[in-house]
């Protein structure tokens, strides 16, 4: 660096320095996980907007990135749409959320053409069936979708979901090693399995696997004295999930991407909130 551009340096940094409201704070995390949300998060707050506008709305609040559902949200006739307000808005379309196991190959397909690079599924797990069954058949399945996923360049990735299907971090690390294709992978909910888990625990088995994290908070004591689903309806970062172990095994995988939030709706004052909690708990 020459002293012009050495001079050139230090007054913008010492600009910043002084400048109104300036942060420098750099957290553990800063710069390697981005912040997304799910679209359904942000219908409520969205539904007098174009699409533009909330996701302008959206990059306002802190978020970089969205998920749409293919269930419901995006499909082959408005994908033009979403890619339009992507384009203009500067919001990410990250991935999509792609549900069941059946159609992969179209959903891998609308992933790419949206400018994702995932798409998350979730395993069905027919009870009227023997467990061995259903366990070869998603095998067999995931491993046929790898084929096309790897084609297109688009990671198909299992969440851990309440079906009571891969419940232990064990069965879900042995499933994804015996799929044997670096194109299925995990996306980690941190909230959902304290059910039956810890979540740092689960960071830890899954290591690697983990190529996407879902971000929400649960509490065990509301859930033992209200129900179950109720243990969610905590804020993030005052419930009962441990986030600096988490981070700590994030930390040992040097885990980068993106981060989904995946909490209940809101206003965009809500959702800006939001926001500024996913930077707490995953110090950002």
């Amino acid at each position: 660096m020459n002293r012009r551009h050495f001079l050139q340096h230090s007054t913008a940094f010492g600009a910043a320095m002084l400048a109104p409201g300036a942060e420098l704070y750099a957290g553990q995390f800063t710069g390697k996980i981005r912040k997304s949300l799910k679209w359904g998060m942000a219908q409520k707050a969205a539904k007098d907007m174009t699409l533009v506008e909330a996701f302008k709305k959206l990059r306002a609040c802190g978020f970089e990135g969205v998920e749409p559902s293919l269930l419901g949200h995006v499909t082959v006739e408005n994908a033009d749409e979403w890619i339009a307000a992507s384009k203009e808005s500067g919001l990410i379309i990250d991935g999509t959320v792609g549900g069941r196991s059946d159609g992969l190959e179209v959903g891998i397909d609308l992933t790419k053409k949206l400018g994702g690079d995932s798409m998350l599924v979730v395993l069905a797990y027919p009870q009227d069936q023997p467990l061995q069954q259903t366990w070869d058949s998603s095998v067999k399945r995931m491993k046929e979708a790898a084929v096309h996923a790897e084609k297109q360049g688009i990671k198909v990735l299992i969440e851990n979901v309440w079906n009571t299907f891969l419940i232990s971090a064990y069965d879900m690390a042995r499933f994804i090693d015996e799929v044997g294709s670096p194109w299925v992978q995990v996306h980690f909910d941190i909230g959902n399995m304290m059910r039956w888990g810890v979540a740092e625990h689960w960071a830890q088995v899954l290591g690697k696997r983990s190529v996407k994290l879902d971000v929400k908070e649960y509490d065990l004591d509301r859930a033992m004295n209200e129900g179950m689903r109720k243990g969610f309806d905590k804020p993030l970062g005052e419930g009962s999930i441990n986030w600096p172990a988490v981070r700590t095994e994030l930390a040992k995988i040097n885990y980068t991407g993106w981060a989904a939030a995946e909490v209940k709706a809101g206003d965009w004052d809500y959702l800006a909130d939001v926001a500024k909690r996913m930077d707490r708990v995953l110090d950002l």
